[in-house]
């Protein structure tokens, strides 16, 4: 389930800015308390290790400034000094089993802040509908499962080091007050000054870590999109203008970085500074003291000891700061990701649906993919009786595919109702409506696993012998037994080392083997050669008898498999009839079998198979 609610239009991922900016901030504030209060356990074992080790720490300087007066400059006592060394080293030896815990405990938390994250992220986009899934570009939210959880991650690690050197800088400025008031109001009134140059530091460091982790999406997204469509980039021989155009976008992102590196740049130097102006101020001052027997030198070793103490913790300040900035930049794009919502989604009193023959009606229909745009099914009735095989033809953008995704509600319908066995889709559970409506698309993807399981991706519980006969009917089995390791073979990323028509007949294995009730064929031949088409034909009929069946496709072989077939022109039904039927009486439907198989031959030249076939 989504983490919360968002108003903004979760497809575009530009974070606004200005106004927004503080809402932003909190936003990223909010999610990386949440998330990390949810492991607090091991967050208070981790500061409380944190807050020893700088009990400890302090622990020592008074223990030196101590061994001096007492031991050295008031004349040797080997005995009390031999003590003071063996404290020391024993509070040694506990700061570094501090630190230990400590530096545990805040990978512990970091790992486990991440992994909840990641896998909130993928359990929400999952959840999310077709539509957000249309906008949303992959770079970019690989970029935010990968870049910036590392942001956070190194954020939650810092926590127990970073309270540990806040309660450092207050136990250590309570001990200076302690030893000489006037000497530790000297040494500690630059303390306002960082706080406003922090405060300052950090406003002007959030706008540019929100653009850096814009910007390194950007070239994930460039990255993501080469890689995937490699073969188009090859084909066209556009390696250069790619190569230019992530380019561009590394420069950016160099540019950011560089506008980072020069806000801290102008930062930390004053960090640096303040701790040796207050050790010279205190050395002239302390030596004075020391002088006229105010204090004794052991104090002032200690004093400045006590300062030296606050070097680090000052110089942390610029990087905690920097990376405090960083990873609510990247809790506020993440949070973008847990807090979407899906437009289609299972109403809360969901029926289930009962066991039924797979009756499908569209009544009154009316469908477009955005408000205000064209309507691309415009009141359309059909019906597709139990059992019955119906095939939809018509021109590109006539609503063909469009059909099938409203069935098993990938989208939603913007006026009508689709009907299956009774039921208003919208009022069913959605994963039994989907396991009841298997769809073949004609972009098949495949995962990078084994022939046997992409055809199990439905029923992973599947025997082989299961897997076999699905194959047997999609004519997939034959190809499958010369691969390599037959049904154990490894198959390539999208199953790229099949070709299309062996990908398609693997795909529609694999809605075989879910045995669904309505089975759709979205052009789920279109891959496969037209001169071995007849090697399925036969397992296509097969499949399709006593099952309800939606076939989309424009090759006359496929779709005289049909019972029924229906044309439609603009988003409305003008012909229904047998494939022969209109062939022989709808000028309107030889005319689109001309179209498509004009632009099946132009894409496969000398395989004029369908052109001979219309023509006949």
């Amino acid at each position: 389930m989504p983490f919360g609610a968002s108003t903004d239009r979760i497809g575009q991922f530009a974070v606004a800015e200005g106004g927004n900016q503080r809402s932003g901030k909190s936003v990223g504030w909010a999610l990386l308390t949440k998330t990390i209060l949810g492991h607090r356990g091991a967050v208070f074992a981790g500061v409380g290790a944190g807050l020893l080790w700088s009990a400890i720490r302090v622990v020592v300087p008074t223990l030196t400034g101590a061994a001096i007066d007492k031991d050295i400059a008031n004349g040797w006592h080997p005995g009390s000094l031999l003590f003071y060394a063996g404290a020391i080293l024993v509070l040694g030896a506990l700061s570094s089993t501090c630190s230990g815990f400590r530096r545990y405990h805040a990978f512990k938390v970091a790992y486990a802040v991440e992994t909840d994250l990641r896998q909130g992220m993928f359990a929400n986009l999952q959840e999310l509908d077709f539509k957000y899934h249309d906008n949303a570009q992959t770079g970019q939210l690989m970029a935010r499962s990968a870049t910036d959880l590392l942001q956070i991650n190194q954020f939650c690690t810092m926590i127990p080091i970073t309270i540990a050197n806040f309660l450092t800088v207050v136990l250590v400025s309570i001990i200076l007050l302690v030893i000489d008031w006037q000497l530790a109001l000297l040494a500690l009134c630059c303390l306002p000054f960082v706080n406003v140059a922090a405060k300052r530091f950090s406003n002007r460091l959030h706008p540019v870590a929100m653009s850096l982790q814009q910007e390194l999406s950007t070239v994930s997204t460039v990255v993501e999109e080469t890689v995937t469509g490699i073969r188009a980039v090859k084909g066209f021989g556009a390696e250069a203008g790619q190569h230019g155009h992530l380019s561009r976008r590394a420069d950016r992102v160099f540019e950011r970085i560089v506008e980072l590196a020069a806000i801290r740049g102008r930062f930390q130097p004053l960090l640096d500074a303040i701790p040796a102006v207050s050790m010279v101020a205190v050395l002239a001052y302390g030596g004075i003291l020391v002088i006229d027997h105010r204090i004794q030198v052991g104090q002032l070793v200690e004093f400045n000891l006590f300062i030296t103490m606050l070097i680090n913790p000052l110089r942390s300040i610029g990087q905690i700061i920097a990376q405090a900035q960083r990873a609510i930049a990247s809790s506020e794009r993440v949070s973008q990701v847990l807090e979407a919502l899906p437009e289609v989604a299972e109403r809360p009193n969901a029926a289930h649906l009962e066991p039924g023959p797979g009756e499908v009606r569209f009544e009154r229909v009316s469908f477009s993919y955005s408000p205000g745009a064209p309507l691309i099914l415009d009141a359309l009735d059909l019906t597709v009786r139990a059992g019955e095989s119906v095939a939809i033809v018509g021109a590109t953008g006539s609503g063909k595919t469009t059909v099938a995704r409203l069935i098993p509600r990938y989208y939603d319908v913007t006026g009508g109702r689709v009907i299956l066995d009774g039921h208003d889709v919208r009022d069913l559970k959605m994963n039994e409506l989907r396991e009841a409506v298997a769809v073949v698309f004609e972009d098949t993807f495949l995962f990078t696993d084994t022939v046997a399981a992409n055809i199990a991706f439905a029923e992973p519980a599947s025997s082989l012998e299961a897997i076999q006969r699905a194959a047997a009917l999609a004519g997939a089995d034959g190809f499958i037994g010369e691969l390599p390791e037959g049904y154990n073979t490894i198959l390539g990323e999208r199953g790229f080392s099949l070709s299309g028509g062996q990908r398609q007949r693997i795909a529609l294995a694999r809605a075989i083997l879910a045995n669904p009730r309505v089975l759709i064929l979205d052009d789920a031949t279109s891959s496969v050669d037209a001169t071995k088409e007849h090697e399925i034909r036969d397992a296509l009929t097969q499949v399709m008898r006593d099952r309800t069946t939606i076939v989309i496709a424009h090759r006359p072989a496929t779709i005289a498999l049909a019972q029924r077939v229906v044309l439609l022109d603009e988003g409305r039904i003008v012909a229904t009839g047998t494939h022969d039927e209109l062939r022989m009486n709808n000028a309107r439907y030889r005319e689109v079998l001309a179209q498509q198989a004009a632009l099946t031959a132009a894409a496969t030249p000398g395989q004029a198979s369908a052109l001979d076939e219309v023509a006949g």
